[in-house]
């Protein structure tokens, strides 16, 4: 970019539009500035402070080409400085980890070119899918059925609707008994249920949730594995309960995620709003919204933190947010999402990384994204992830 032509990172990274009107600024730099206000935006940290705009807007200058483009030859230059500017952007902003001294080497086509690294094999992303099955022991592939109604259970209908939901309309005046029903969805699947009394429950990946048709007497009790996100139907009079691998967690009418999968060291419960009680053996605490329970799977222990609520719940509005987590903890995630295996070749005891990344791209792009930070690489074969220093 001409040195004469330079305008300020304020102007570029202000979240007012003065530039549209001014005629120092070419209408190269008002794209610019347009398309990274759109990047700042889309990823969430619309408020910058001086010091951080700066240093993005030294990567701008770092990767933009010096020479002036030829008529035939704007297009395409345009397009490479873009990516180079999309990526230098992107790696401050989104990510949250910088390259150490040497990334002043690395050219912006080099930088650009990363993002969309190839890799010889790929895998799509997950959707939903679950197998719902019956007191009696049959199946329904969720993901295959048509919308409507699908079957009964006692005096239970139960529906798919027009979203793919699928919906228990309990005959309150009924007093058959309650018939035992569970949804499980596989690695590689979500999905959305709501239970006989409204309650809404959103199956994570490889999770299930053991519930009855009718919720009769003086509580709501559920079984649950994996990660669960629960928006309680309101009922004062009959609390709900979660069983965990005997922890229970136990609200009137709230929402909250439980996240307690087998590979994991501790199960997590997060609260959103309303009030949570989980307790394990002797030990009870109580919850307020925004903070989180950690249960040690091994000693039962449980600890009280406030929680990252964007990061826990990235995965139910399809994002994947990483906050400072270690590469296996990352893995796990896309382990369970992409139905892949992960086997690690080398040590990343000290490396933690952070960033967003939709859940409905291709895995490539979720590996492209970590490997900016050139802290980790990696290798797909078939259905399984080499992760490398």
């Amino acid at each position: 970019m001409d040195e004469g032509k330079k305008i300020k990172a304020e102007d570029i990274l202000s979240s007012t539009d003065h530039l549209k009107d001014d005629s120092s600024a070419s209408y190269e730099q008002k794209q610019l500035a347009k398309n990274i206000k759109n990047i700042i935006s889309a990823t969430g940290n619309e408020t910058l402070g001086p010091e951080r705009k700066e240093r993005i807007w030294n990567h701008i200058l770092t990767h933009s080409p010096h020479s002036e483009p030829s008529k035939q030859n704007t297009k395409a230059l345009n397009l490479r400085r873009w990516a180079a500017v999309a990526a230098s952007v992107l790696l401050i902003v989104s990510i949250g980890l910088y390259l150490r001294g040497h990334y002043s080497t690395i050219t912006g086509r080099q930088l650009a070119n990363r993002l969309v690294k190839p890799y010889k094999n790929d895998v799509l992303p997950g959707g939903n899918k679950a197998v719902l099955t019956l007191a009696n022991g049959s199946r329904i592939i969720l993901d295959s059925a048509k919308n409507g109604l699908l079957t009964s259970q006692g005096e239970t209908k139960i529906s798919k609707t027009s979203k793919g939901q699928i919906a228990y309309h309990q005959n309150l005046a009924s007093s058959a008994p309650a018939q035992m029903n569970s949804i499980k969805t596989p690695r590689g699947g979500q999905y959305e249920i709501i239970l006989p009394d409204g309650t809404k429950a959103w199956l994570n990946a490889a999770s299930s949730l053991h519930f009855p048709t009718a919720f009769t007497g003086n509580e709501r009790h559920v079984q649950m594995t994996g990660e669960v996100y629960f928006e309680v139907a309101k009922n004062k009079h009959i609390p709900f309960k979660v069983n965990v691998n005997g922890t229970v967690v136990e609200v009137l009418g709230t929402h909250f995620d439980i996240k307690a999968y087998d590979d994991e060291k501790e199960m997590k419960t997060t609260l959103l709003e309303g009030s949570v009680k989980v307790s394990k053996n002797a030990t009870l605490v109580f919850l307020v919204p925004g903070q989180q329970a950690l249960v040690n799977n091994t000693s039962g222990e449980i600890n009280v933190q406030q929680a990252n609520i964007d990061a826990v719940m990235g995965w139910q509005k399809g994002i994947f947010i990483f906050k400072g987590e270690n590469i296996q903890s990352i893995m796990r995630d896309v382990s369970r999402w992409y139905d892949v295996d992960i086997a690690y070749e080398g040590d990343f005891t000290n490396q933690v990384f952070s960033g967003r990344i939709s859940r409905f791209k291709n895995i490539s792009d979720v590996l492209n994204l970590l490997e900016l930070t050139e802290d980790v690489h990696f290798k797909i074969e078939e259905r399984r992830v080499s992760v490398m220093p």
